[in-house]
């Protein structure tokens, strides 16, 4: 048999035909023949090891044909490109190529064959790209590895800036962004500013399984963490975590990463920012010079080819941009407040000490208790000493408590009497602001509910005629003497003024016995 892979790989190191009739030991039409069919079909050195002399022969005329001449030739290329498309298979493709062979008196191959035969000439030109990637089908998304520094212009200190990047495998079309940190918002950020830079949203989402994304990757089954799930389905895209330890799963966007590490990173290593803003604007400057860059192997730019490839396969975006969700537990404690990082909100009380999922937006704080929604408050944008919290969250007395004032207070004494008023008035002015007397007000309303207005209005009057400075204290003390049975004394009751004495029957019965 020929030895394909021989004539290849002497042809590949710039040997001469003649050279290569000579060690192959084959006749110049043979050698000749080989090589235009390999560059037919876009076949290179050097291929894998287990493509065989076998294989080649088969690719370039076929398996137990007579006259291969035919057999209607195949057009790989063109299969190939067609396959990118969206909706186009290869049954399809197949049928459209018995219908030009039969029209030009051609035999075509059998289904099989055609399939067989495309599918090895895609693994032996490496060509799986445009199979496995369709226009708007992929976006992959990672962290880069590389860091840009920033310095305080005041204080010298280093701030670094990581880069996100998302990468469309169709048309090697790229997004990279700045960032402060690698945390969960802007992770979210930027997936919807990609969007936006797109254009469209893909299909399927594919990241790595960093823990802002994926909570677990098994062989079993995939978590996604809650704010990314949402995410997607607020785009209408699927998340396809790639596989653990299994790099060809996103291998387009490492590529890119280690691209933008090269046309970003080091680019800039030279220069110095005094500002995070500073790097954010020379990161989009380079990511323009990378997507306009003409490709080395091909005409055209990044950019060209996604405009004029992929672009119109995008599904839509949303009317409105999402807004990004931040998802996390916390139990509730004893003053029933949440905290989202930096403020602090309330929930219903009877919440104390169960765990709740907070979700938060830019703008919004959500309560969620076993899947429903509990409260909501609008977040806070700066920082806040004092907690927001709803009255209908508090228990009874605490909600009472919050609706204390100065003014209640004399309204109510009112209604009691006026050496009540007296004494009311007294604790709001005797401090140095109204609040410091509340507490004896609000103890001043309670002894009126236990004992009732008359003993109170009594107690504050008794109070009053012996000290200008009536302490809650002494009014207690009045009013629970006030309230306790009258003295035998004050009774008149003289029976046992003497102490305890023996009846007239005790001695009766004394002198019986004797």
């Amino acid at each position: 048999m020929t030895n394909y892979r021989k004539i290849l790989e002497l042809h590949s190191q710039g040997y001469s035909q003649r050279s290569i009739e000579s060690s192959v030991r084959s006749s110049h039409q043979t050698v000749r023949a080989v090589l235009d069919r390999a560059a037919e079909l876009n076949i290179t050195w050097p291929l894998d090891d287990d493509v065989t002399n076998e294989i080649l022969h088969e690719l370039f005329y076929g398996k137990h044909i007579s006259n291969p001449s035919t057999y209607a030739v195949i057009d790989y290329d063109y299969i190939h490109k067609e396959l990118s498309k969206k909706g186009v298979t290869l049954t399809l493709l197949w049928q459209e190529y018995c219908e030009r062979a039969y029209a030009n008196g051609e035999t075509p191959y059998m289904s099989t064959q055609f399939g067989d035969k495309y599918r090895r000439w895609a693994r032996i030109t490496k060509a799986t790209m445009r199979v496995t990637h369709k226009p708007g089908d992929v976006m992959q998304v990672d962290w880069a590895g590389g860091t840009i520094p920033y310095f305080d212009s005041v204080t010298g200190e280093e701030h670094k800036t990581y880069l996100f990047v998302a990468a469309l495998p169709c048309s090697s079309y790229l997004y990279v962004e700045a960032c402060t940190d690698m945390k969960q918002e802007n992770w979210l950020m930027c997936h919807v500013h990609a969007y936006e830079y797109f254009g469209g949203v893909t299909r399927v989402l594919v990241p790595d399984n960093l823990k802002t994304g994926v909570t677990a990757n098994t062989r079993y089954e995939t978590q996604l963490n809650e704010s990314y799930r949402e995410l997607a389905e607020y785009y209408g895209t699927a998340i396809v975590p790639a596989r653990v330890r299994k790099p060809q799963d996103k291998g387009l966007v490492e590529r890119s990463v280690g691209f933008s590490t090269t046309w970003i990173t080091a680019a800039l290593r030279e220069c110095k920012f005094f500002s995070f803003a500073e790097v954010k604007d020379a990161v989009a400057e380079r990511l323009e010079f990378i997507n306009t860059k003409p490709f080395q192997k091909r005409p055209g730019c990044r950019r060209e080819a996604y405009l004029a490839e992929e672009k119109e396969f995008m599904l839509p975006l949303p009317k409105r941009p999402y807004a990004p969700s931040v998802w996390k537990q916390q139990t509730v404690g004893n003053d029933y407040l949440i905290s989202d990082g930096a403020n602090k909100y309330s929930v219903p009380f009877d919440l104390i000490g169960e765990q709740v999922q907070i979700r938060l937006t830019k703008e919004l704080v959500e309560v969620y208790f076993k899947g429903s929604r509990i409260t909501s408050h609008k977040r806070l944008g700066k920082y806040s000493v004092q907690p927001v919290v709803k009255p209908e969250h508090m228990p009874i007395n605490h909600r009472e408590y919050l609706n204390y004032n100065g003014d209640e207070f004399k309204t109510w004494a009112s209604t009691i009497g006026t050496s009540t008023e007296k004494v009311v008035n007294y604790f709001l002015s005797s401090g140095s602001i109204p609040e410091q007397g509340y507490k004896a007000c609000v103890s001043l309303t309670k002894l009126g509910k236990r004992y009732g207005k008359k003993k109170l209005e009594a107690a504050c009057e008794r109070m009053l005629a012996f000290s200008s400075s009536p302490s809650i204290r002494t009014i207690t003390t009045l009013m629970k003497n006030s309230s306790k049975p009258n003295s035998s004394a004050e009774s008149g009751d003289n029976s046992n003024k003497y102490g305890i004495t023996r009846g007239a029957a005790y001695w009766r019965k004394v002198g019986g016995d004797k």
